[in-house]
């Protein structure tokens, strides 16, 4: 049939890519759960903002962006002192990121 456009269908991700993707998201609960529990410190409101911001729809549709708010969590956890199982979740979540986008996911 001329002209026409065969429907394509979205397929579903590799088994890795949605085990990785898994991580990441619990990593961010994680980190989020240990801002929550040491709240207050200095810091954790804004803490608390940009892994919200990093952890929405927007962002994990761009791992990039959301590489860019992780950068900014991890120096507003160093310039203000953050509680080590704060500093420890950032750390995960910033090796699981550094993986996926090292394997060309996003």
């Amino acid at each position: 049939m001329m002209g026409e456009n065969p429907m394509k269908f979205y397929e579903e991700p590799p088994y890795y890519e949605k085990t990785i993707l898994s991580d990441l998201q619990g990593g961010w609960q994680n980190l989020r759960q240990a801002v929550v529990e040491n709240h207050p410190f200095p810091g954790s409101d804004s803490l608390l903002f940009h892994i919200d911001e990093a952890m929405s729809w927007e962002s994990v549709r761009n791992l990039l962006q959301m590489r860019n708010t992780l950068l900014l969590i991890q120096n507003l956890a160093l310039t203000n002192h953050a509680p080590e199982d704060v500093m420890e979740w950032i750390e995960d979540v910033t090796d699981t990121l550094k993986e996926l986008l090292e394997n060309g996911v996003n």
